[in-house]
């Protein structure tokens, strides 16, 4: 069988001496790879280049389509670019799998039983990050899902489950406040466990999840959830099972996958042999699973397993139950000692070759929907009109088509009959629909897409600052947008 030619990139700080150690623990236990080594990170930033990244260390990650990074350091200031953000989104690597597994009692843990995989879904979300200032007192963050971006996390994560013989899959989400986002987000997670009958699934609130990993981690197994959720919650797994400076992660695409340390590049301690390579050496456990290679990743694992179980331990996990303190080499030459052992307190890494197949996402078949514009709402600037005087405006200029039918201050209705105690800003959401409307919601009526910009015309002639505007649609003859307090 042919090597799997894979990119490294050194990275910067102590990235060099963790990514040296991993090398030499992954030669050692016979993973069967070449590679293409690429400068990425400080060196290529301060010569000039904002991105971080050559044009000639593109052309090889996409022609190898799997990447082991080292952490890099970003230059403050200068308009540098996140070169995690570059590549997640260039390559479009929709998952981040971030593994928070209990070491206890050899890493001090309050939850000795954790062993947790967060999903995060990596790519869209407020980390779109399409931000607005619309008025002095107003900012704005889109918040952006999509139907084919969850339909790809969530069957990953349920792939990932059954591949590892994982048994629970739990999405988190907010479905009771954002409706329409984070309730897609549960609806497709609905559907698609109903093709995995074998895997308990189960839903929770964000908010209690959150806490419930905290207190009880056993409860779970997998845990599916959007970005930022998933940004926060898989650094509370990871802390709660002893440090984050342990984890590695990976970051899956169709067609490329990047594996990381979770931690950052340290360059207080770099050069000096302190560095603890664990996190980078979870990182390649988790590539040499995607490349298949399941024997070279368990006999990593649990060779690191072993060493931990030890107490060979590098100054950041060293503690009073530890026995020996080692540098970075000193560490990975204990890791190579103890190939082909395995742990005896700590759970094994265990993959059964017969269960792994490579995790395929479909492609996104897009439907058809009969979409029916009925309104709109338009956000307004305005600091010196109260809103009964707006909204006398706003009805007066609305036309012979549309009507206004409310005004909201920060999502509470303050028109008509508000509240004088609700506190406003200077950014008004009024909603305006078709004349004729029945007042059921439901049915309303379509219409005319000219009559949206006579409105903001009769509006501008007026003085009245528009910022905004937001289509209200129907699709397949069902509410596309959030009803307004009292609707």
């Amino acid at each position: 069988m042919s090597k799997a030619r894979i990119t490294v990139a050194k990275g910067d700080g102590i990235g060099p001496e963790i990514m040296d150690a991993t090398l030499r623990i992954m030669e050692a236990a016979g993973a069967d790879l070449d590679y293409d080594f690429i400068d990425i990170g400080e060196k290529v930033y301060l010569s000039g280049n904002t991105a971080g990244i050559t044009t000639e260390s593109w052309d090889i990650l996409r022609r190898n389509k799997v990447f082991l990074k080292a952490p890099i350091t970003t230059p403050q200031g200068g308009g540098y670019k996140s070169l995690n953000v570059t590549i997640r989104k260039s390559l479009g690597l929709f998952a981040n799998i971030r593994p928070c597994k209990s070491l206890s009692p050899f890493i001090e843990s309050k939850h000795p039983e954790m062993d947790v995989v967060i999903v995060r879904e990596n790519e869209e979300d407020l980390y779109a990050g399409i931000e607005h200032r619309q008025t002095t007192d107003v900012f704005q963050c889109l918040k952006l899902i999509t139907i084919p971006g969850t339909q790809k996390i969530i069957r990953y994560a349920f792939e990932y489950a059954r591949n590892n013989g994982r048994k629970k899959v739990t999405c988190m989400v907010k479905d009771n406040i954002m409706k329409l986002t984070d309730g897609l987000f549960s609806s497709v997670f609905k559907e698609m466990a109903l093709e995995y009958p074998e895997i308990e699934s189960e839903l929770k609130i964000i908010d209690i999840g959150a806490a419930l990993l905290a207190d009880q981690p056993e409860q779970f197994d997998v845990i599916v959830t959007l970005n930022l959720y998933g940004d926060i919650i898989s650094d509370i797994a990871a802390q709660i099972t002893g440090s984050v400076g342990l984890g590695g992660s990976s970051n899956i695409g169709k067609g490329f996958a990047m594996f990381e340390a979770v931690h950052g590049s340290a360059p207080d301690i770099s050069g000096k042999n302190m560095a603890n390579p664990s996190g980078l050496i979870s990182a390649a456990v988790l590539m040499l699973q995607h490349l298949g290679q399941l024997d070279a990743a368990m006999n990593i694992a649990n060779a690191w397993y072993k060493t931990i179980e030890d107490g060979i331990h590098t100054g950041d996990i060293y503690r009073s139950h530890s026995k020996q303190k080692v540098g970075t080499r000193e560490f990975a030459d204990a890791v190579i000692a103890r190939l082909g052992q395995r742990p005896a307190e700590i759970s094994p890494l265990k993959l059964n070759k017969d269960d792994f197949r490579p995790i395929i996402i479909p492609e996104y078949d897009r439907p058809k929907h009969a979409k029916v514009l009925v309104g709109a709402d338009l956000f307004i600037d305005n600091s010196h009109l109260t809103p009964v005087q707006l909204g006398a405006i706003l009805e007066t200029h609305a036309g012979d088509h549309l009507k206004l039918k409310m005004i909201t201050n920060r999502g509470v209705k303050v028109y008509p009959d508000g509240l004088p105690e609700t506190f406003c800003t200077d950014h008004w959401r009024c909603r305006f629909v078709n004349k004729h409307n029945p007042k059921d919601v439901n049915s309303m009526k379509a219409v005319e897409k000219e009559t949206i910009p006579q409105l903001m015309m009769a509006l501008l002639n007026e003085g009245i600052d528009v910022v905004k505007t937001e289509n209200l649609y129907y699709f397949n003859d069902k509410l596309a947008f959030s009803l307004g307090q009292g609707e």
